[in-house]
């Protein structure tokens, strides 16, 4: 959006030089893509008159002119034949620059000093198309040393914002005035919509318009008879062409001059071209036929919103009007439609047909239907200013749903403790009221209205945005942000799925997804009991089948299932894992299931049960978890009784692990032993640990002694490993299994068990006695508690 300098002064208050007008707002959000003035380069031409002119003696081309720049004359040899004494033209002085790039200095012509040049409208960058020659000749009565920028305009500024979708309100003279006013913490003023209806005719009988497609929010129209149709006034040209847009004729300068202002698209049709009296806002017809303002013919299609006066159409609803309807050099009656379309719609077809417009550009982006009374009003202002026409009375205003002011309370220590702020209630009130955000006090709270213009407020983030671009970004202090090793709590379980995620895929595993709901018939495949827990089910209303017509309760038949199905593609080595939840039904049957997330390994092919369980204890130790012990369980229907444990994390049982009984594994096809762990991560996860400590290496040595042992085969591995690190205290460091035997040399119903025990103490070099009192102590307890011996 170009916004000229001069033309945005003539709304909002501004006292700030062009590159600081755009350097402020930049700062308060609008974002300035350049600042261009057209006479930038020129520097040190002056307005000087010729006082008088003399022949050169040795150049009968070359004349010496006398010249009055006001302060000094000075003497200028030139070449020029078109100006006389007393003319008053541009004269670049010793070390100007002129439009080019190029620099004068003072120097000889033919051994005559000249100190500079007079200028033509070529070196000054104001030739048009047409080549001039000889200077330029400038009205006697300008005042003479003037910088020449001055004199032609050249100083004129032109702001390039690039403006966000969110922001339509920006696309015109008065979302920028505000901007602006707000920005510097000045006034600004609307442009006059006062007019007076000068025809006693009532537009509204003499012109119907029916909406027949909700793409159309609005629709609004107005007539003016007796129109003039001549060229604008040289001030509203000038406006058009520093905002880029080619002057035609009054009435169509003043749709442009308005859509550029209020920031609404208008189009004025020729009353004549109006058959039927009657205009209808509907879609076109499939491969229609209709040439455009730019005489191009386009094929329309259903999709696309048209203006019609009943028989043909006359324009495309907010892109471009029609050729046949255009307002000629003698119209005399004209029909202002002003009129808001669905954004989509406009943006949709507007490249569907290649024809991007200033209108499209607009309506794409859903500017305010309540626009469409203001620019209504300024144009016939216009027209009545200009002496052009008598607007007729009355007007067609079809709005079937009114887009009205939005609420919103918030409170104003949350927006000082969101921004880092310490801004006063009145403070933020003046900032939101100078945006047109009406605000009023109530405690602590903020009640505001927000204009329907502003299509971004929605939420209070919103107005503590507003709040600190007008109160200056630049004005907020530094924070420095608040950083802990720890996730908050609130992120607690997407940290620690993540964890189990890399954890698993880590220890070789896959990731598996399966459905939630199953079949009854599940529960008989994996042994469940009839009088089980587990088939107490929450059933489906609606379910696909009779496959899946409950929601599980245990996630071992989904496992299974992906076990299956990869046996009977012949994998024969399966590593598999699923993060799922299981539902158990509330007894209160209006209160939802109480959902538990489970994770599920399934194993099979060259493994057995201590690998599955070196995958639980890798997972456990990721988690930082080390309160883990493991407890036989043989009655558990789906399991092998033998191979078989309950992981226990204190005294909540977190899940059971083992080999699936072969009966299990029989229902499901499976002619290979399978390992399964089901583990309730929601124990798990009140058992983690995130935040890691780390201590510093060891200073002492460690001593390490080998034990080997015979043991009951009931004696469990993990019953010996505690009995050692309860009796060995605080200096045993470590306990770790390195062999089991069993054999001839070992009495049946016997094992052998060898520890290597790891002691050290954190403050001193521990010494032999000291270890050897230890070390007795443990074989002592091993033997009253396990009824171990040493082996021979």
């Amino acid at each position: 959006m170009k916004i000229p300098y001069n033309w945005l002064k003539d709304y909002a208050e501004i006292n700030v030089s062009p590159k600081e007008l755009g350097d402020r707002l930049t700062l308060s959000g609008s974002q300035l893509e350049e600042v261009i003035v057209q006479g930038d380069v020129i520097q040190n031409v002056v307005t000087g008159k010729i006082v008088k002119i003399e022949k050169h003696p040795d150049a009968d081309k070359l004349s010496i002119c006398q010249v009055d720049i006001g302060t000094e004359e000075i003497q200028i040899v030139t070449a020029a034949t078109n100006m006389k004494e007393q003319d008053v033209v541009p004269v670049a002085l010793h070390g100007s620059v002129l439009a080019d790039g190029t620099k004068i200095k003072k120097g000889k012509l033919r051994g005559v000093v000249s100190n500079g040049m007079f200028c033509s409208e070529e070196e000054l960058g104001t030739a048009g198309d047409e080549p001039v020659h000889g200077l330029l000749i400038l009205p006697t009565d300008t005042e003479l040393g003037k910088d020449i920028k001055e004199v032609l305009g050249l100083n004129k500024a032109i702001l390039d914002f690039e403006i966000t979708s969110n922001r339509p309100d920006c696309l015109s003279m008065i979302g920028m005035a505000r901007e602006a006013a707000a920005t510097l913490r000045t006034s600004y003023k609307m442009p006059n919509l006062e007019y007076k209806a000068s025809s006693s005719s009532d537009i509204n009988d003499e012109l119907k318009v029916e909406i027949k497609d909700e793409l159309c929010n609005r629709y609004m129209a107005r007539g003016v008879k007796n129109v003039k149709i001549a060229p604008s006034p040289g001030w509203m040209q000038e406006r058009l062409l520093e905002a880029g847009v080619r002057p035609i004729n009054n009435i169509v300068d003043i749709t442009n001059f308005v859509m550029l202002e209020i920031g609404q698209p208008m189009h004025a049709f020729d009353r004549r071209e109006l058959a039927n009296n009657k205009i209808v806002v509907e879609r076109a017809n499939d491969k229609e036929k209709f040439t455009t303002l730019d005489e191009v013919e386009r094929e329309l299609d259903s999709s696309m919103l048209c203006i019609k006066d009943g028989d043909r159409t006359v324009g495309l609803a907010g892109i471009m009007g029609g050729l046949n309807s255009e307002v000629k050099d003698d119209t005399t009656e004209i029909v202002f439609e002003c009129a808001n379309f669905d954004g989509t719609n406009i943006r949709v077809n507007s490249k569907k047909l290649n024809l991007r417009t200033e209108a499209s550009s607009r309506f794409e982006k859903d500017i305010d239907p309540n626009l469409a009374q203001l620019a209504l009003d300024r144009a016939c202002a216009l027209v009545c200013e200009l002496g052009i026409g008598e607007v007729m009375e009355g007007t067609i205003d079809i709005y079937p749903n009114k887009k009205e002011e939005g609420n919103l309370v918030v409170d104003s220590n949350w927006i000082n403790k969101f921004l880092g702020t310490d801004i006063s209630k009145q403070g933020m009130k003046e900032a939101l009221d100078s945006l047109e955000i009406l605000t009023e006090i109530d405690g602590d709270n903020l009640v505001l209205k927000t204009p329907t213009f502003r299509i971004d407020l929605a939420i209070k983030e919103d107005i503590a945005e507003e709040v600190a671009r007008i109160y200056g970004y630049d004005k907020i202090p530094t924070t420095i942000f608040k950083v802990s090793t720890d996730r908050e709590s609130k992120y607690r379980k997407e940290v620690l799925d993540d964890n189990i995620i890399l954890l698993a895929t880590g220890s070789g595993l896959n990731q598996s997804i399966s459905y939630s709901f199953v079949s009854p018939k599940v529960f008989n495949k994996v042994n469940l009991s009839e009088d089980s827990e587990l088939r107490n089910v929450v059933k489906i209303k609606n379910p696909l089948g009779e496959d899946y017509s409950v929601m599980r309760t245990t996630t071992l038949p989904s496992i299974m299932e992906s076990l299956e199905r990869n046996y009977a593609r012949n994998n024969d080595f399966v590593r598999l894992f699923e993060m799922g939840k299981i539902y158990i039904p509330n007894e209160d049957e209006t209160k939802l299931p109480t959902e538990k997330n489970i994770l599920t390994i399934g194993i099979y092919g060259d493994c057995d049960y201590l690998d599955l369980k070196g995958i639980v204890e890798n997972i456990l130790e990721g988690l930082g978890i080390n309160n883990a012990n493991y407890v036989r369980e043989s009655d558990n229907p789906s399991y092998h009784p033998g191979k078989t444990a309950a992981l226990m994390l204190g005294k909540n049982k977190a899940g059971v692990f083992g080999e699936i009984h072969p009966d299990v594994t029989e229902n499901y096809g499976l002619d290979v032993p399978c390992f399964v762990a089901e583990i309730n991560l929601d124990v798990l996860y009140e058992n983690a640990e995130i935040a890691r400590k780390y201590k510093a290496l060891p200073k002492f040595p460690a001593v390490t002694r080998d034990i080997a042992l015979l043991v009951d085969d009931e004696v469990l591995v993990q019953e010996i490993d505690q009995t050692i690190r309860k009796a060995g205290g605080n200096i045993v460091e470590k306990v770790e299994l390195f062999d089991i035997y069993k054999g001839k040399q070992i009495p049946e119903g016997k094992k052998s068990i060898a520890y290597a025990i790891a002691y050290r103490d954190e403050n001193k070099t521990l010494t032999d006695k000291e270890v050897n009192k230890t070390h007795d102590k443990i074989l002592r307890s091993l033997e009253y508690k396990l009824g171990a011996t040493l082996r021979d």
